[in-house]
């Protein structure tokens, strides 16, 4: 960190102006931090990190290489603070966690909600795991085995147990009371839960509204009674998407007899809503957005091989629809110039539609109900923008090589692949979702076979047909 910073920063008690004042972390602070851990020099690395708080450690953290981060954890050791851990995750986080002794682990769990209790658990193998939660008292434990019991994805694993639930017989003086007085309650809460006496909630209140009535007022009188419920097997995005489409800031978890079992907050659906935009993201590459970028070499590799193989598939496929018109090629050398040009159109133009319509897929918003419509709609996008490089193409290839019978063959072939490519870029990932398979995984090396395969073959047929 910079002297000029340190001085002038909000620290110092002087008002931020810049992002660098509030935000600590910089490129002169991580390379300082990598020296002093190469160098061995401790007590520089604890008097680098003292004045970060603990996300700008985690940050620091998942810039290091590998055998730093180790020598992080080494270094604070009993010092590193729980709260850096929950903002880490994948292989950064099981790094840092193999190297921490089990009893380190052990005493941050009671320190943690169920759900980042399991957040850290859930990086560690078997064995290790039951190395730490043996170091764990009995009550936590017993709630995070029971997290690490629900399905991966579920909202069962998203939640956190820690919540207030009162019958709707209190007062709000009662309530108010029970917080005052109760010494197990949740860090951060935003709603007390009502429930009836079979602990089903049937209701719940928000802490502005319980706070600005009298206390002689009952719970049932001011409670909301028409609260969002998730079934504790409920997949983690279809909790997101419900706290997006109805603003939540918390909704009660049940189990399949109706009964209160755990709390998600906003925070935690907001978490998931950004892991799965980007897993997206990345998958629509072919590649993991949890390990690839953090990964070894090695691993990495693997995990972009098999996606590049399936790509090569796809690939001979195409080069079969030219070899079948191989004599076409020799006798007019310049479909082998304009050939790459008909393919990478309708790519680009169905990569477009397929982005749109993986994201809209994610959030619902394109479903059976407005499918044809949607489908409808990119055809006549691809007709429209197929016309208009159609005429630009066309003309420019007839004047290219002095061939206006090319020009036309190229520009038909031009809207043939982008009209296909729109129709692709929508059908191929509403029929994967259809088929229960991930649009993001796969949609991309589809949408590539079709638009080079058609491009390809359009192209070339309608100058064997009309040009020899």
């Amino acid at each position: 960190m910079s002297e000029q910073s340190q001085q002038d920063g909000p620290a110092s008690g002087g008002a931020p102006t810049s992002f660098e004042d509030v935000y600590a972390v910089n490129t002169e602070l991580v390379r300082a931090v990598e020296a002093a851990l190469v160098d061995n020099q401790g007590a520089v690395v604890r008097e680098l990190l003292a004045p970060l708080r603990p996300a700008e450690i985690a940050h620091i953290v998942v810039v290091l290489g590998r055998e730093d981060r180790r020598r992080l954890v080494i270094t604070l050791g009993d010092d590193l603070d729980v709260e850096t851990l929950i903002d880490l995750e994948g292989p950064v986080l099981a790094d840092l966690l193999a190297v921490m002794s089990p009893h380190a682990v052990a005493r941050a769990i009671p320190e943690l909600d169920t759900d980042e209790a399991v957040h850290l658990l859930k990086e560690m193998d078997d064995a290790r795991r039951e190395q730490v939660l043996a170091r764990v008292p009995t009550p936590d434990r017993t709630a995070v085995l029971e997290g690490l019991s629900f399905p991966e994805d579920s909202a069962g694993r998203l939640m956190q147990r820690d919540l207030i639930a009162v019958p709707a017989y209190w007062s709000v003086g009662q309530v108010i009371d029970y917080c005052r007085d109760t010494v197990e309650l949740p860090d951060e809460f935003y709603e007390i839960f009502v429930i009836d006496p079979r602990y089903r909630p049937i209701g719940q209140v928000a802490l502005n509204r319980l706070m600005r009535t009298r206390r002689p007022v009952l719970m049932r009188e001011i409670m909301e009674a028409e609260a969002t419920t998730i079934p504790v097997d409920m997949d983690q995005e279809e909790v997101a998407f419900l706290f997006q489409q109805y603003r939540l800031a918390s909704a009660p978890v049940i189990d399949a007899d109706g009964r209160l079992v755990g709390v998600i907050t906003f925070d935690d659906a907001a978490a998931v809503l950004e892991d799965e935009a980007e897993e997206d993201l990345m998958r629509l590459s072919g590649v993991s957005s949890e390990t690839d970028f953090l990964d070894t070499a090695l691993r990495t590799t693997r995990t972009r091989a098999s996606w590049l193989l399936l790509n090569l598939g796809t690939a001979i496929l195409a080069s079969l629809v030219i070899a079948v018109f191989e004599g076409t090629i020799e006798q007019i050398v310049a479909l082998a110039v304009l050939m790459p040009i008909v393919a990478s159109m309708g790519g680009n133009a169905g990569t477009q539609t397929l982005t749109v319509a993986v994201r809209a897929l994610a959030t619902r918003e394109l479903t059976a109900a407005n499918a044809m419509r949607i489908v409808g709609k990119e055809v006549v996008v691809g007709s429209l923008n197929g016309a208009l490089f159609a005429v630009l193409v066309g003309l420019v290839a007839a004047y290219w090589f002095s061939a206006p019978a090319l020009g036309v063959v190229i520009a038909i072939a031009m809207v043939i692949n982008m009209v296909v490519a729109g129709l692709a870029g929508t059908m191929i990932p509403l029929g994967l979702a259809r088929a229960g398979i991930d649009p993001a995984v796969a949609a991309t090396v589809f949408l590539t076979a079709v638009t080079d395969v058609v491009g390809f073959f359009v192209f070339l047929g309608l100058a064997a047909l009309f040009l020899l």
